[in-house]
């Protein structure tokens, strides 16, 4: 793998677009109208045309686009025992954070079979010979749409429930050849509580981890729509003690903004730089992409400096993707003319 090799790789943060015909595939299961050997393929094609997507593009590291999963962590929610769904908060109007079914536990929470993302990685590795990424929810983002009621005092506890869970899950990827993993957590951002609780959680998880690892922090998208306050510099100097070899963060939308935190705390993890808004349906040119890697640069040596989209796909459609991802190799390719990397 020579991902570390190579200065400005370009990457994706996890999720794919959800083309419409899997919408429609999606509905249809949910109506019992697949077999399991149906199900199977619908899901096989749905990861295949995220590798293609990402190949198509150009980017340097692709993840499966997380195609399995729904609404970043409710498909991990049927994989769980103790827990039971509420009543919607709210049917009618618009949809938003108030709309994914949420659920309480009924006592200690037990994940018998794992999170399935060794699965997912499985297939991954037969399909592609790209260099590849893991993505992993943390597990306080795990808690998001639990209650914690019977079996623990607080969202804590519950989230201490899921560290070895994810950490057994994390050291059999490794055996199975995963080089590089992701933990996604955007609840820092999100659920209010101590940033220094949030990050013993997150380095238990990757305790004895034997491989890169890179900790994501956004602010949330639904509908285009992000939910934490939008800012970094209040979780310094805290986020370093984070076991990470690199943070992944998002400026696109926010106009750059804080785009001198490595300055400004003198930090020395690497930095995946969300320089593509994915809450937005305007097209970034290649230079606008160029644009923002230089500005960037000036904070950043490009040996430490990975570019990617804000946050994850799943809320655009599949033809804006693309053409993101497209504008954000053509314009990483740009800077790296500049600097005689190619």
């Amino acid at each position: 793998m020579n991902q570390d090799n190579n200065l400005l790789n370009t990457t994706v943060v996890g999720s794919h677009a959800i083309p419409g015909w899997f919408w429609t595939a999606l509905n249809e299961i949910d109506k019992g109208n697949y077999a399991s050997t149906d199900i199977k393929e619908v899901y096989n094609d749905a990861v295949n045309i995220a590798i293609l997507d990402q190949e198509r593009a150009g980017i340097d590291i692709i993840t499966d686009g997380e195609m399995r999963r729904s609404h970043f962590v409710q498909s991990f929610y049927k994989k769980m025992e103790g827990i039971v769904q509420d009543p919607p908060l709210r049917l009618t109007g618009i949809e938003g954070y108030d709309s994914p079914p949420r659920y309480h536990s009924t006592g200690k929470i037990k994940i018998p079979h794992g999170l399935g993302i060794i699965e997912e990685f499985k297939y991954l590795k037969t399909q592609t010979n790209k260099p590849l990424k893991v993505t992993c929810p943390g597990p306080l983002t795990l808690t998001i749409h639990i209650r914690p009621q019977d079996g623990y005092k607080d969202r804590l506890e519950l989230a201490w429930d899921f560290v070895d869970v994810i950490n057994d899950e994390l050291k059999e990827l490794v055996k199975l050849g995963a080089e590089f993993i992701q933990i996604d957590e955007p609840s820092y951002a999100i659920i209010p509580g101590s940033d220094k609780d949030w990050i013993e959680l997150y380095n238990a998880c990757v305790k004895d981890i034997d491989a890169k690892i890179a900790l994501h922090v956004c602010f949330g998208n639904f509908s285009s729509r992000p939910r934490g306050k939008r800012s970094y510099k209040w979780m310094f100097p805290e986020l370093l003690n984070a076991k990470s070899d690199q943070l992944v963060l998002e400026f696109a939308n926010r106009e750059m903004s804080e785009s001198n935190l490595w300055e400004t705390f003198d930090i020395q993890k690497e930095l995946c730089a969300g320089i593509v808004d994915v809450k937005s349906f305007y097209v970034e040119t290649p230079e606008d992409v160029a644009e923002r890697i230089r500005e960037l640069l000036n904070y950043v040596p490009p040996n430490k400096l990975s570019i990617s989209p804000d946050c994850g796909f799943f809320q655009l459609p599949r033809w804006i993707t693309y053409l993101k991802l497209e504008a954000l190799v053509k314009g990483t390719n740009i800077v790296k003319r500049e600097l005689g990397i190619i």
